[in-house]
């Protein structure tokens, strides 16, 4: 463990953090809990091999044995990808999982704070957790938005999943003071679809820009993240319309058999999948490559401006 941070950080990460080259982190959650057996593996490892392809280190994020970690090596990738009793960590639980020496995967919330105390800037997931639907009620939101609030970390997503209420996400983000820019687009991506139907106020074209707007963020001094929507590409989205469809369904689903709180999320996203044939999972994987790809150039051009 390193003796000034309370996480191991792989040396290869290390050694390209301190030489200023560009490093991009990814969480384990989509490996342990997102994608099922054996494809979540394939994709943790293609997601690595794109980075290191495009000259860029990958960092991904864990908890192996209770030990927090940025820069997982292939066992321990393995380990999250196929062990029975893998825990979801957010940022609340990381002592627990710690003090357990359990193994866990991170969220977006808990591997961007790993990732940015160990210095990484630039971070690449599916997409953000958001403000659930019927929130007024339940009061339901994900912990990713109060943690992107206070983390200064560059999050590439294909926005938030459909399934959740995304106006709201919208209105929560703006409230937390979270930066939202669109890559090339002024319509926020639904994850599974490229446009949510919501619109966004600003927009960037290209990864040099990025690097720019967060150089103008640490001169400001300000604290929190800048989220990247970054729509999946048109030819991989799930069909809009049938998208629409499934999604009515699937809300309609839970109302009938009564499901609520927590068990709400899984029960839609499995009653996408099963319903779309899979569709929704392909859908998944080619917006978590976009934002792998896009990231990777994000991260070269922080570090070619990097002072």
């Amino acid at each position: 463990m390193s003796a000034r941070l309370p996480l191991t950080v792989a040396p290869e990460v290390q050694a390209a953090l301190d030489a200023g080259r560009p490093v991009v982190a990814l969480e384990s959650t989509i490996i342990s809990h997102g994608l099922p057996r054996p494809r979540n593996l394939e994709v943790a490892l293609e997601l690595e091999a794109m980075l290191r392809a495009a000259g860029v280190v990958p960092a991904t994020v864990g908890v192996p044995a209770g030990q927090p970690t940025v820069g997982l090596d292939p066992d321990q990738l393995e380990t999250l990808a196929t062990a029975a009793d893998v825990a979801k960590v957010g940022v609340r639980e990381l002592p627990l999982a710690v003090a357990a020496s359990r193994h866990a995967a991170t969220t977006v919330a808990s591997s961007t704070t790993l990732a940015r105390l160990a210095g990484i800037r630039v971070f690449a997931t599916g997409g953000i957790g958001g403000v659930h639907r019927r929130a007024s009620e339940t009061f339901d939101e994900s912990a990713d938005l109060a943690t992107l609030a206070r983390t200064a970390i560059t999050v590439v997503c294909a926005g938030v999943k459909s399934i959740l209420d995304v106006p709201a996400t919208l209105e929560r983000l703006e409230t937390l003071g979270v930066t939202v820019v669109g890559y090339r687009t002024l319509r926020f991506p639904g994850f599974y679809v490229a446009d949510s139907g919501h619109d966004l106020d600003w927009a960037v074209s290209e990864p040099e820009e990025i690097a720019v707007v967060m150089r103008a963020a640490d001169r400001l001094g300000l604290a929190n993240a800048i989220v990247i929507a970054n729509p999946v590409p048109v030819e991989h989205q799930l069909d809009p319309e049938t998208h629409d469809a499934l999604l009515a369904d699937a809300l309609a689903a839970a109302d009938r058999d009564g499901i609520h709180g927590k068990a709400v999320t899984p029960f839609l996203l499995d009653h996408l999948y099963l319903a779309s044939g899979g569709a929704s999972l392909e859908a998944n994987i080619w917006a978590v490559r976009n934002n792998v790809a896009l990231a990777a150039r994000i991260a070269r051009a922080w570090a070619e401006t990097d002072e």
